[in-house]
């Protein structure tokens, strides 16, 4: 059975807290786990969730800030450990190549599975697959940090009348979706389109031209939102967002489901986060990550 869903194992910013692990994210997509800035800590809480290395088929680490990508040394290496029956690839800023190089080899161990270095240099495309393409923009931080957008292609949706109308029933259904064309009646005309699912994961950044093209149109948009409104400055001056500047984004983006997270340690009430971001006029889903929760991609 298909699953696509949000894994939520960390939620902190810079600080861990006693209830929030640093950042981790693993968004599982059908078949295939894609696991985003593993934090410190993050082997722990893939057992605390249920997640084995054996889920993850890629690594995205959107910029080389500790919070981020502490926990890849221990990641790579329970890859290595349960030996993981296929390729995993690793995806990260190429300018942080030095740091990627240290993590990866930060102890001893024994390499068992084939880790892909496929580093990110620019905007756009980086990775196909018949499922998904996965994409890349630059965003505005103090040091080089990618937020990272998955597109799965659009589809078909059939039309019962219109393939009765038509005489196209049984395994012939089938065969025009295959082919395209049945006895000179074109796909077109018996299907509409079925518009792909689209989910974005925004980090460590101002607001930027690539927050809002990774935002537009997603059914899922993880998006940090490390200060409330009041510290507007202080976000600024460290490359941040806030709940109302993210919640605004995702709002004239058209965002279905918004999921805020990153969030400081000064802040012990998390209900503040919602309030803004409703203040800013998002009327979708909202969820105020938590360590721990599952987060459905919504339905079409």
């Amino acid at each position: 059975m298909s699953v696509r869903e949000l894994v939520v194992l960390g939620t902190a910013s810079q600080v861990p807290t006693r209830h929030r692990n640093h950042n981790g994210y693993l968004l599982r997509w059908d078949g295939e786990g894609i696991l985003f800035d593993p934090g410190e800590g993050t082997q722990r809480q893939m057992l605390r969730a249920g997640v084995a290395a054996h889920d993850i088929n890629r690594i995205c680490v959107t910029h080389f800030h500790g919070d981020h990508s502490l926990g890849l040394p221990g990641v790579i290496q329970r890859i290595n450990l349960d030996q993981v029956p296929h390729p995993v690839s690793a995806h990260y800023p190429a300018s942080g190549q030095r740091f990627f190089d240290r993590l990866r080899y930060a102890t001893a161990y024994r390499e068992t599975v084939r880790l892909a270095e496929e580093p990110v240099a620019a905007d756009g495309v980086f990775a196909t697959t018949p499922a998904y393409t996965l994409e890349a923009r630059r965003l505005s931080h103090p040091v080089e940090s990618f937020g990272y957008r998955l597109i799965e292609p659009d589809g078909h949706r059939m039309l019962p009348e219109r393939l009765a109308a038509a005489g196209i029933s049984g395994p012939d259904v089938g065969r025009i979706q295959r082919e395209g064309e049945l006895r000179g009646v074109r796909l077109a005309e018996v299907s509409e389109v079925r518009r792909g699912q689209r989910f974005a994961f925004v980090m460590d950044t101002r607001l930027c031209a690539g927050v809002h093209a990774l935002a537009e149109g997603c059914d899922l948009l993880v998006i940090e939102s490390t200060f409330t409104d009041e510290d507007a400055r202080l976000a600024a001056d460290h490359g941040h967002l806030t709940a109302g500047q993210a919640a605004a984004v995702a709002r004239d983006a058209g965002v279905r489901r918004l999921v805020l997270t990153h969030f400081s340690q000064r802040y012990g009430d998390p209900s503040v986060f919602e309030r803004q971001a409703r203040a800013a006029g998002f009327e979708g889903e909202l969820t105020i990550a938590q360590d721990l929760i599952r987060v459905p991609v919504p339905k079409r």
